[in-house]
Formats: C-alpha cells, sequence, structure tokens
C-alpha cells in the first residue's frame, strides 16, 4: 500500500459533526504536508496526519469537508506560494502567515512539524496569526529578477572579501585604487609581481570577479526591460522623479510592495517596510527602542539608500534629517526616520498615480 493511500484513508477517518466550523493548519515541507484540523466551537484538536508534498492530492483530501473549512493556514517558507494559489483556484479560503509573528507558550521548547500545524490551526481558529499578501505567479517571476540581482551583489561582495584576504594572507600590499575598485585598481592586480603559484590564484579570482560584473550588467539590463513593460511603466516613472530615486529602487518598492492600495495609512506601511518605531511605555515612562522586528528587508534596504541621496538633493528632506538628528543624535537612527517618510511617499505617488511633488513643510508621516 502506498504512502498516498494510508494518508487519504487517515484523513477519511477523522469524523467531525456537520455543524462544526474547521480551521486547517498546514506544515509545509519540500516532501511532505502535516495537517490538522482545529474545531472552533469545540475548541479542540479534531485529527491530523502527513501526507506527500502534492497539492492536488491534498485537495482531494481536504475536498469532503470543503463546506466546513473556514480557513487553511500554513507559513511563508522557502516553498512559496504555489501551495496557496492552488487551494484558492479550488475554492479553499486560504491564508498564508508571518513566521516571525507566531506566538509560543511561555517556557515551550517542544517543536516537531506536527506540533507546528496543530499550532497554527488553532491560533487561526482563535485569528491570532499575522496574515501576509500571496503574490500572482506573474508579480512573483516579476519580483525574482530584482533578487537574483541581490544575489548577485552578494557574490560580488564575497569575491571581493576574498582578493583582499588573499593579499592580507601574503603580505601583499593594496595598489591604489582597490579602495573603490576603481578599473585602475584591477588593472594594478592584474600587473602584480608575484609567483607563478600567486598569480595563478589571483588572476582565477580576478576572472571571477569579472564574472560577477558582467551579470550585474545583465540583471540591470532585465530590470531596465522590466520597468518598460506596461505594468510598471507609468508606476516606475511616477516614482523616479523623486531625488535621490533610480531605476533600481523604483523597481524594487514597485515589485516587493505589489497592490499598494491595500494598505489604509502610511502607519501600515511603515510597518510592512519594518522602518516603524517600536515604543515601550508603561505609566508615565516612555522609552522608544528603535525600529521593530520583521518587515521587508529588500525594500528597507533599498530606501535607506535612497534617503541619503534624497537628503542631499531635497531640502525639506535635509530639514527632517536635521531635526531628526538632533532630536536622536543618531546619524542611523534619523536615517531611518527620513527612509519612513521616503518610503510613504513613494506608497503615497503608487497608489495616487503621480509624480513626486516636493512639500513646503515637514509633514506627520502618520497621515
Amino acid at each position: 500500500m502506498s504512502k498516498m493511500t494510508r494518508t487519504t484513508r487517515m484523513a477519511k477517518k477523522i469524523l467531525v459533526d456537520e455543524r462544526e466550523r474547521i480551521a486547517v493548519g498546514i506544515d509545509v515541507h519540500k516532501k511532505t504536508y502535516y495537517v490538522a484540523f482545529w474545531g472552533r466551537s469545540a475548541d479542540r484538536l479534531l485529527g491530523s496526519w502527513a501526507t506527500g508534498s502534492e497539492p492536488e492530492a491534498l485537495a482531494d483530501q481536504l475536498a469532503s469537508f470543503l463546506r466546513q473549512i473556514d480557513t487553511v493556514v500554513y507559513e511563508a517558507g522557502p516553498t512559496g506560494f504555489s501551495l496557496a494559489r492552488y487551494l484558492r483556484e479550488k475554492g479553499y479560503p486560504v491564508d498564508v502567515i508571518s513566521a516571525s509573528h507566531m506566538l509560543r507558550a511561555p517556557g515551550q521548547k517542544s517543536k516537531s512539524d506536527r506540533l507546528d500545524c496543530r499550532i497554527v490551526a488553532q491560533h487561526a481558529s482563535k485569528g491570532l496569526l499575522h496574515k501576509v499578501y500571496v503574490p500572482t505567479q506573474e508579480e512573483e517571476w516579476d519580483r525574482q529578477i530584482l533578487r537574483t540581482r541581490e544575489q548577485m551583489l552578494k557574490n560580488r561582495r564575497r569575491v571581493r572579501q576574498q582578493i583582499k584576504a588573499f593579499l592580507l594572507q601574503h603580505g601583499l600590499e593594496e595598489p591604489a585604487g582597490l579602495r573603490g575598485w576603481s578599473l585602475q585598481g584591477i588593472a594594478a592586480l592584474r600587473a602584480m609581481s608575484v609567483c607563478d603559484q600567486l598569480r595563478w590564484a589571483l588572476h582565477v579570482l580576478l576572472d571571477e570577479l569579472d564574472h560577477c560584473e558582467g551579470q550585474l550588467k545583465r540583471a540591470r539590463e532585465a530590470v531596465r526591460k522590466l520597468s518598460q513593460t506596461k505594468r510598471h511603466i507609468e508606476h516606475t516613472t511616477n516614482l523616479e522623479t523623486a531625488p535621490g530615486v533610480g531605476l533600481l529602487t523604483a523597481m524594487t518598492v514597485r515589485t516587493e510592495l505589489p497592490h499598494p492600495e491595500r494598505f489604509d495609512n502610511g502607519r501600515q506601511i511603515a510597518r510592512m517596510l519594518g522602518l516603524s518605531p517600536e515604543v515601550r511605555g508603561s505609566g508615565e515612562t516612555r522609552h522608544e527602542c528603535g525600529r521593530g522586528n520583521g518587515g521587508n528587508r529588500r525594500a528597507r534596504s533599498m530606501l535607506v539608500e535612497a534617503a541619503w541621496r534624497w537628503i542631499r538633493y531635497d531640502p525639506s528632506a535635509r530639514e527632517r534629517y536635521n531635526r531628526l538628528m538632533s532630536n536622536t543624535g543618531s546619524a542611523k537612527k534619523a536615517i531611518v526616520g527620513v527612509a519612513r517618510k521616503l518610503g510613504i511617499i513613494l506608497w503615497r505617488m503608487m497608489t495616487r498615480g503621480e509624480a513626486y511633488r516636493r512639500p513646503c513643510v515637514v509633514a506627520t508621516e502618520t497621515k
């Protein structure tokens, strides 16, 4: 008897009152799905089983309970959103949740796939989970171009570190221009007078660096072509009118924040970007403890870089930075505050379909 047949029978053995409403929690892995049913009225586990990681088979196993299922939930992870999109097509109410926002009982140390799916189902039945946006397949494909470029940047950084570590290990002086990795500095590395063994090793690293540079050029061209497509050109053209916002920043914000109209205000955008300050207060005591955890790391990183350029070109942004700097005494905290404002402005530009308008006065971020 196959594993799929056994797990299908396990699902059919679960007996549920026809009036019971069900929350389904799934712990998704490459080869296995762990599934749990939690009864909302009974407030207890109704049953659980493991099955192979085949969306078609899972949909078949849930089919007899479709009318009773209120929600199907699993954590965002390396398997992506394909399962959610498939189950939605089959009529199931599916949500993907943020793993970093999962609640854990104090002192709970036990962890297993079966336990995780039960916890997800229980919390889903009580509405205690933080849902994330499920992108369409096309949105996910567009986003992959920008994320692949990010991986190439990491590869280039890694090779540069290896070259500098190579020079340090063998007591070789860094040539002029290597600090900024200029063409002159790289040419000096190739012409460096060293023994045959070290020359071979150094040239292998330099060849790899050349390959990384070529791949980054290809990635930028792919991003440029993507920005010219009908679904992106209007938004990216508007976003690039903001001082300090170039093609890469515009496309990162555009692909990481699809359907910006789903947000109601700037506070929600700031939380989504991970640029919202974390406040802890009790009685008359109030402390700001930096930015909160989570958020979209890629969009946040690009916005912080763009914020440094923004304060250089826009007097109102510079005024905001100086005010935050005087209040906090920290350049890092000040630039994060500026990036938060820039992110909210770009969100408004996308929702309204308008170009950048330089503010006359510094406005509050929360409106």
